[in-house]
């Protein structure tokens, strides 16, 4: 089948120039760019209008991930999906130009969320922007209004849970770097295991892979995995320290979590945990979906979503003559 192909050059700090092809039928957007303070630009996708949806993706995926999500809700919503520095159509510098910290991640969604004026927000979560989106919640409480929770965490690995084999295989000298940016196997298998219900497409499995197709590009998904908070020795600690800490401030907004309970690292085991932590949380658990929830439920995520946003409105503010 032929494609129309939508192409991005990157203008990249302290790394080459490259190319990523993504099908316009399946991202139909025309994205924005912001220089950040460390002068990387960070690509993001400002949807509609009304109160802000603020979606953040995790690894090894991209703002791609969000796709349905926003053509279905900017109708009614103002919906903002940031691609992270080194993912989707965001600048993918090298480690002397940027950290690939939690710490830093957590300051560029801040500076977007100021740049852009959002307040009132609800973020949508999914794997690692999660734990980067409620570090920003717990930081700024008065911004978030509602949250929505799709296989992520915001806490330590569980004492229930065993860290995966294939994780600790990527954070391991040398081999890590062969496996994820010389051979693509996380990307790659991410794209492959990460539906369960509903397997994805080669075209799916491409557009996914697609900001990912050489050493450099891969970069992001590694520092991904290696900067993975697991004990007080890893620099990442202290920022999801806090984050841990201050969840229980979150408690009292509006939570809704969607969940595929055959996701490989969040498991039964971290949904076990966010049902004691959120005790009064809305929790639609699937036991036949996987890590990409969105794609394995399609639209009844969305439509669960909806019905969400609608039965917990944000208040207007009040108007004093």
């Amino acid at each position: 089948m032929a494609w129309n192909w939508q192409r991005a050059k990157l203008s990249n700090v302290g790394a080459r120039m490259v190319n990523i092809e993504v099908s316009k039928k399946l991202y139909p957007f025309k994205g924005s760019y912001l220089p950040l303070a460390h002068k990387a630009r960070m690509h993001y996708l400002d949807e509609g209008t009304g109160n802000t949806l603020l979606c953040l993706h995790g690894n090894p995926t991209w703002s791609f991930y969000y796709r349905n999500l926003v053509s279905s809700m900017r109708d009614k919503y103002r919906v903002v999906v940031p691609d992270h520095i080194g993912c989707g159509f965001s600048d993918k510098p090298g480690d002397d130009a940027y950290s690939y910290r939690l710490e830093q991640r957590v300051q560029d969604v801040e500076e977007l969320v100021k740049v852009l004026n959002l307040s009132d927000i609800t973020l949508i979560l999914h794997d690692w922007g999660g734990m980067i989106g409620l570090s920003f919640a717990a930081r700024n409480p008065s911004l978030v209004k509602r949250i929505i929770l799709m296989n992520t965490s915001g806490f330590p690995l569980p004492d229930t849970k065993a860290f995966p084999i294939a994780l600790t295989l990527s954070r391991t000298p040398v081999l890590g770097d062969l496996l994820i940016r010389g051979l693509n196997a996380f990307a790659v298998s991410a794209s492959w295991i990460g539906c369960k219900y509903k397997r994805m497409s080669p075209d799916l499995r491409k557009a996914y892979r697609a900001p990912y197709a050489n050493w450099t590009n891969r970069r992001a998904v590694h520092r991904f995995v290696q900067d993975i908070p697991l004990s007080a020795k890893d620099p990442s600690w202290p920022t999801m320290a806090f984050t841990d800490k201050h969840l229980e401030s979150l408690a009292d907004k509006p939570m809704q979590i969607i969940w595929g309970e055959k996701d490989f690292i969040f498991d039964r085991h971290f949904l076990a945990e966010w049902r004691r932590r959120m005790p009064h949380a809305e929790i639609h658990s699937y036991p036949d979906g996987g890590h990409y929830i969105l794609e394995d439920l399609g639209e009844v995520a969305i439509d669960l979503m909806k019905d969400f946003l609608n039965r917990h409105p944000i208040a207007e503010p009040r108007v004093y003559h």
